[in-house]
């Protein structure tokens, strides 16, 4: 395991301990991921002799980003991407480019909703990729780690996952310069 991903994996927990948020992540994390490569699994593209899909040229940088950090959870990770890929091929050559455009604008906002209620509501506190934007890279990673350690894979992720410190529930307010406990002035 690489020491930059420990590190990241443990902060990236401070954010995300409320197992209802957990699971508003596991539906907004897919969500997010089909509607950014959607519009590309539409496009057909040739590149060294092979024909392929713009969404797959266009995971190779995240995918080997992922493979560097954990190799494990990067193929777990590459074989989900190669699954979501298929699916958003298959409804985009059944899709109009107003269908297409439309359904992406939906898994957007609903990814983007199920994150903001997770941390919202559940975690009681504001996104921590608002702070930290690499932490969008750790989300699918955190996933696919909460997949292999409840498989029995990960022994390793499993220590680190249940080592950290767990805050109390709603210990951060949500809102900037807010003091846990005060009510937001605007609500």
């Amino acid at each position: 395991m690489n020491g930059y991903f420990k590190r990241e994996l443990v902060d990236y927990l401070e954010s995300h301990r409320d197992p209802r948020n957990s699971v508003m992540h596991v539906i907004g994390i897919p969500l997010l991921f089909l509607g950014a490569v959607f519009p590309f699994s539409a496009w057909t593209i040739h590149i060294f002799g092979f024909e392929t899909i713009a969404a797959t040229i266009a995971v190779v940088p995240i995918m080997i980003c992922w493979l560097v950090l954990d190799i494990g959870l990067g193929i777990g990770i590459l074989v989900a991407v190669a699954l979501l890929i298929a699916v958003a091929t298959m409804i985009a050559n059944h899709s109009s480019t107003t269908g297409m455009w439309s359904i992406t604008c939906v898994l957007i906002v609903v990814g983007l909703a199920a994150q903001a209620v997770g941390h919202h509501l559940f975690e009681g506190r504001r996104p921590a990729l608002l702070d930290h934007p690499p932490h969008m890279l750790f989300g699918p990673m955190f996933l696919m780690a909460k997949l292999f350690i409840a498989l029995g894979l990960r022994h390793d992720l499993a220590a680190i996952i249940q080592a950290a410190p767990q805050p109390t529930q709603r210990a951060a307010s949500f809102y900037p310069g807010e003091r846990p406990g005060e009510a937001h002035p605007h609500s």
